[in-house]
């Protein structure tokens, strides 16, 4: 499942290239229809990500709103803004990008040059040609047909004259009115990157310290926090040496703090970089193998059996919330 980072890159991919364009939409699979008839011919008015969802204004009040899921994903095709880790994907956006992320020479981000939030993919343009398991080598001749031929089952089609996004396996999709999106996003915990930091972690830190669930499945409840998955769940808990099975109410109300204040620093760096990085202090060579390996640049998570980097005890794997839990029980204690 797509973590919150990933979530505000693809938001910013559309407010790159859709914000303020028409944009045709269609459901080749046919279980959008109506609702992709609603918002057919209408301009792009604005996006904005909220932890794991995504809402894509459109005029006349019409709100898109996404949710990935475990299996959902937007596939980038055409004339695109976009920056290395789009481009290492293929034009995919989505699911748990651990794929990695070749820097080729110095570290820089985006197309532009600049290790910067505003600056991500502009303003070169690159075409990106998608290539999805259901194709075969048969359609190759077909990769600058326009507009691209559709593969599999896509759910919604969005296309201005020279860019197209393909939305498959969402867990969500449906059209708003601003009074639901309202509702939906009240539901949700605090999103560092959309609520005051200070006034969101005072609601993380009341929400945590009035509850015996354990933490380890309080950091996946998104009407606690918005945004974290089972990645960052994992390095989190590590980096704060916190064993996920303390009860909320009883962790230390400065060790919840911190939880808060390193989901914002991680939060910002993912969205930076587009990789789950929560290795600090790391040398040039080192980091560049962190972008690109998922095993150079994480604690603990992925690394069941392994010893822990810190005091070599094996990394133990089990079920939390029937989500696959790593961590070590010394260094967590």
């Amino acid at each position: 499942m797509p973590e919150g980072h990933s979530v505000h890159r693809i938001a910013r991919q559309f407010d790159r290239n859709y914000v303020g364009r028409r944009v045709m939409a269609s459901s080749p699979q046919g279980r959008f229809v109506e609702g992709a008839s609603l918002i057919d011919g209408r301009a792009a008015a604005s996006v904005r990500a909220v932890g794991k969802q995504m809402f894509l204004e459109f005029e006349g009040d019409l709100w898109l709103r996404v949710h990935l899921g475990m299996y959902g994903a937007w596939d980038f095709a055409g004339e695109i803004l976009v920056d290395p880790t789009i481009a290492s994907a293929n034009g995919r956006m989505g699911q748990t990008n651990q794929r990695g992320t070749d820097l080729e020479g110095d570290p820089v981000f985006d197309a532009a040059g600049e290790n910067s939030l505003t600056s991500i993919g502009a303003p070169r343009r690159t075409r990106v040609h998608v290539r999805m398991s259901e194709q075969t080598t048969g359609l190759a001749e077909e990769d600058d047909q326009w507009p691209p031929p559709v593969v599999g089952q896509v759910r919604l089609r969005l296309m201005t004259d020279i860019t197209c996004a393909d939305l498959r396996g969402p867990t969500a999709c449906q059209i708003q009115d601003p009074d639901e999106v309202a509702a939906t996003i009240a539901k949700l915990g605090p999103d560092p990157l959309v609520d005051d930091a200070a006034e969101g972690e005072e609601r993380f830190v009341a929400s945590v310290r009035k509850r015996a669930t354990p933490i380890g499945l309080l950091l996946m409840d998104q009407a606690v926090v918005s945004g974290i998955g089972n990645v960052y769940r994992a390095e989190m808990l590590f980096r704060a040496n916190l064993d996920p099975h303390t009860p909320g109410r009883d962790v230390p109300e400065e060790l919840v703090r911190g939880l808060w204040r390193d989901w914002v620093r991680l939060l910002s760096i993912g969205v930076e970089t587009g990789q789950m990085m929560t290795m600090d202090d790391l040398d040039p060579d080192a980091y560049r193998c962190a972008m690109a390996h998922r095993d150079d640049r994480h604690w603990v998570y992925h690394r069941a059996g392994l010893p822990c980097r810190v005091c070599g005890t094996e990394i133990v794997l089990e079920e939390m919330g029937a989500r696959k839990l790593y961590w070590c029980p010394v260094c967590q204690r």
